[in-house]
C-alpha cells in the first residue's frame, strides 16, 4: 500500500516538510510504504492548455509529470497534499502539477475511463499558514476538492494550522505530534487490514496487471493487490490496454515492475501466479515465506485475435470474482 506525499513548500526542511514527514513515519509504523516527492525540486511545466489530453487521454509535454509523476498518482492508495498558503493557496510549483492532472481529468470523463483504485483511494490535506484570518484554507479548500476528483481519490480530511510562519514554527506546536498520530490511524488503520494479494506473470506487462485490475475494481475495499513480473517488459502490453479501455478500465499510467523489486515493500499474504510455468518459478522465491500460493490456469491465445483476448479477460475477471467476491 503506497501513501504518497506531495511536499509543496519551496523551502528544504520547512515547516510544511516537517508536518508531512511526521505523517509519513506514522505511515511506514503501520506498514505502508511511503514516498515524498519534493514538488519544487521536479521539473513540471505549465499546462499550456493545448487540449490534446482531452482527445486522446496524453499530455504532449515531456517532464516529471510523464516520467514520474502521474505514474505515482496512480499507484497511491492515499495521496497526501502538504503546502503551505501563498495568497490563499498553493504555491505556483504546486499549483503546476494539479493543472497537469487535467489529463487524468480528461480520461475520467472524456474518455469515461475508470481508474482501478478510484473507489477506495483516498486524499488527504495538510496545510499551514502565517495568519490567524477564518478564511485563510478557502481558496484552497476549492483547489484540493477538485484537484482530488481529477486524480480519483475521495477526500478524507485535513489538518490546517494557523500563525506557522517562522523555522521551528511546526515543530514547537504543542498538538502537531499528537494531530498527525490520530489523523493518520483514522485514515490508513482500515486500509492497511486489507488482504495483500500479488499478481505475478511473466512480464508483468499483460496477465498479472489485468488480473490486478479486476481485482481493484471489485475487491479494493478489501483487498490490498498489486502485480509484478519475472522478468518485467518496458511498458504494458498493447493488447492488454485495448482489452481493458474496451471495458471501461483505465491502465494508462501503470507499468511493469520486477517481483524482486517490490519485495522490499510488498509483503503479501497470498501470491496469484498466471500459469504453471510462472508458478515454479514464483513458489521456489517465496519459499521461506508463509505465503499462500494459487495458480491460475487460463486459456492460450493468439495477442493479434480480439476474439481469443476477449474470452481471456472474462475468464480472468470470472477467477478474480469466484476468489475474492464482489464490491
Amino acid at each position: 500500500m503506497l501513501v504518497l506525499g506531495l511536499q509543496g513548500s519551496p523551502r528544504r526542511k520547512s515547516n510544511t516538510f516537517i508536518l508531512l514527514d511526521r505523517f509519513l513515519q506514522e505511515a511506514r509504523t503501520k506498514g505502508c510504504q511511503t514516498f515524498m516527492l519534493e514538488v519544487c525540486r521536479k521539473q513540471i511545466l505549465p499546462c499550456k492548455e493545448l487540449v490534446i489530453c482531452e482527445k486522446n487521454g496524453e499530455c504532449p509535454l515531456l517532464d516529471d509529470m510523464h516520467d514520474q509523476i502521474y505514474t505515482l498518482l496512480r499507484r497511491a492508495d492515499v495521496v497526501v497534499m502538504a503546502t503551505p498558503i501563498f495568497f490563499y493557496n498553493v504555491p505556483a510549483q504546486l499549483k503546476a502539477l494539479i493543472d497537469r492532472t487535467q489529463t487524468l481529468w480528461a480520461r475520467k470523463y472524456r474518455l469515461a475511463l475508470t481508474d482501478p483504485k478510484r473507489s477506495f483511494r483516498k486524499g488527504f490535506v495538510l496545510a499551514q499558514g502565517a495568519t490567524r484570518g477564518k478564511n485563510l484554507f478557502e481558496g484552497l479548500q476549492l483547489t484540493t476538492k477538485y484537484f482530488f476528483d481529477a486524480i480519483g481519490a475521495t477526500p478524507a480530511g485535513n489538518l490546517y494550522y494557523w500563525k506557522i510562519e517562522k523555522p521551528g514554527d511546526m515543530a514547537a506546536h504543542p498538538t502537531f505530534s499528537e494531530d498527525v498520530r490520530k489523523a493518520a490511524a483514522d485514515l490508513l488503520d482500515p486500509l492497511v487490514r486489507r488482504r495483500r494479494v500479488l499478481f505475478v506473470d511473466r512480464d508483468g506487462a499483460g496477465l498479472a496487471p489485468m488480473a490486478w485490475a479486476f481485482c481493484q475494481i471489485h475487491a479494493g475495499d478489501r483487498i490490498d493487490a498489486d502485480f509484478a513480473g519475472i522478468a518485467p517488459a518496458g511498458t504494458l502490453r498493447p493488447f492488454l490496454e485495448t482489452a481493458m479501455t474496451a471495458k471501461g478500465i483505465d491502465m494508462g499510467f501503470f507499468r511493469p515492475q520486477s517481483i524482486n523489486e517490490l519485495a522490499p515493500s510488498f509483503s503479501p499474504q497470498q501470491v496469484v501466479a498466471l500459469g504453471a510455468d510462472v508458478m515454479e518459478t514464483v513458489a521456489s522465491r517465496f519459499e521461506k515465506d508463509p505465503v499462500e500460493m494459487t495458480c491460475w490456469e487460463l486459456p492460450t491465445f493468439d495477442t493479434q485475435d480480439s476474439e481469443q483476448i476477449s474470452r481471456l479477460c472474462k475468464a480472468i475477471e470470472e477467477k478474480v470474482q469466484e476468489s475474492f467476491g464482489m464490491a
